[in-house]
């Protein structure tokens, strides 16, 4: 009798909170109606890298003669294959831009908590924009080159400039905003969207400016990092929590604060000195380049402060 019970309370769980998707990173099966996106977009781009391929190849054969464009092709081929790959990773990445305007026409994307069942509408849109964007992420963050995913990102809207690093992590799709020089650490999650039980959570995610993301660290949706703030390693943050400007903040569970970032307070115009063998440091002004004008509003803010 009791094991019955058992069993019955097992199979009741497993009704109630397994899920098909937990993160956007982490989808257990790709559904047959995805498929319909997927060939198109392979298709056509695996056919315009062709096409170039063949109708640069004519214009070698035309110049030079059979026996020399052969050779010269052969020679080639290594630069050929680079070129090939990012021919057809672009031309994933922009039909896939072209199917998520469309998507994006018939229902907008939206921040809020959704119903996570077939046949909810949010649900199903928000399932067909990880999928495809997926996609494109997958192939760029495999490219050769490491700059090349964050593209990738702006490409699928995503607030984000060159001047951050995220190489070997992974951030979701949409909702995410990134200041300036934000470095993301391998194998960290930036999450926007969630689900949790039967729900689909889905909160924008701001890191400001000189953010630093641990390696193996989970960001939940609607978490904010203020500008200099530190996420250790191995720390998760829950949804909507607010990381304090100036503060490291560490925890596998709930990262709290943990004590200031001593680091975060930087003046372009002093430099740090120390003279080892004294054990002496000491500040040093220096000159900071920039154009004859600026300085003017430089001076004539520090007039006015």
């Amino acid at each position: 009798m009791n094991e019955n019970l058992e069993e019955k309370k097992n199979d009741a769980t497993k009704v109630d909170y397994t899920i098909d998707f937990v993160t956007t990173s982490a989808i257990s099966k790709i559904g047959y109606k995805f498929i319909g996106f997927y060939i198109p977009i392979l298709w056509i781009s695996g056919y315009m890298a062709i096409a170039v391929f063949f109708d640069v190849s004519k214009g070698i054969f035309e110049l030079t003669g059979r026996f020399t464009s052969v050779i010269i092709t052969m020679f080639l081929i290594p630069i050929w294959l680079f070129v090939l790959y990012f021919i057809f990773v672009f031309g994933i990445a922009m039909f896939t831009k072209a199917f998520l305007l469309i998507i994006n026409m018939l229902h907008k994307p939206k921040e809020g908590v959704f119903r996570a069942e077939e046949g909810d509408q949010d649900y199903e849109f928000w399932r067909l924009r990880v999928e495809l964007k997926k996609l494109v992420f997958w192939f760029m963050n495999n490219g050769p080159l490491p700059w090349i995913i964050m593209w990738g990102f702006r490409w699928m809207d995503i607030h984000v400039d060159f001047s951050s690093h995220m190489q070997d992590a992974w951030s979701d799709g949409g909702f995410i905003e990134f200041g300036r020089n934000v470095t993301v650490g391998q194998g960290a999650v930036v999450m926007s969207s969630m689900i949790v039980g039967k729900y689909l959570i889905i909160k924008k995610v701001v890191l400001g400016d000189h953010t630093v993301v641990g390696g193996l660290s989970q960001i939940s949706p609607g978490t904010i990092m203020g500008k200099e703030s530190v996420l250790g390693a191995f720390s998760t943050t829950i949804p909507s929590q607010f990381l304090e400007p100036g503060w490291i903040y560490l925890g596998p569970q709930f990262a709290r604060k943990l004590k200031p970032n001593k680091y975060a307070e930087q003046r372009r115009d002093v430099i740090i000195e120390k003279h080892v063998d004294d054990e002496i440091k000491y500040e040093v002004k220096q000159e900071i380049n920039i154009d004859e004008a600026k300085k003017k509003l430089v001076n004539n803010n520090k007039e006015e402060e």
